[in-house]
């Protein structure tokens, strides 16, 4: 088995599209293992995001991250990683698959509904940024 980490993001919450992404997340065979509801602070987003510190969009990035509620979650099943990524489809939905979270609930590049990790050692660090040991049951 396999953990990685997700976000629902603001502008699916906003939206009300969050249950909707949970149940494709579980149809395609996650288990949750810990989900909470949030709101990021920006400097809680930098943090984060800060391997994108110097890219252009970084500032809009955490701007969007701390607009409003999200659900951080931990997910597991095997291959969890690269599975969620597909499941999200590309990053920007213009360019996702037919049937992945992000063509079917997607705005734009930026407001793209959902985060996943993209190795272990980045689901590792990302679990560990919202989610105490005690909390992963």
């Amino acid at each position: 088995m396999q953990r990685t980490f997700s976000i629902i993001k603001p502008d699916a919450v906003r939206k009300g599209q969050t249950a909707a992404v949970l149940a494709m997340m579980e149809a395609a065979g996650f288990r949750i293992v810990a989900i909470k509801k949030l709101s990021i602070s920006k400097p809680q987003a930098a943090g984060f995001y800060a391997v994108h510190a110097q890219r252009p969009f970084f500032d809009s990035l955490t701007t969007f991250m701390s607009s409003g509620p999200a659900f951080v979650l931990v997910l597991e099943k095997e291959n969890a990683i690269a599975d969620l990524r597909k499941l999200m489809g590309a990053t920007n939905p213009a360019n996702a698959e037919e049937g992945t979270i992000r063509k079917k609930f997607a705005g734009s590049i930026e407001e793209n509904t959902v985060h996943g990790s993209d190795a272990e050692e980045t689901a590792a660090f990302e679990i560990g940024y919202f989610f105490a040991g005690y909390e992963l049951v």
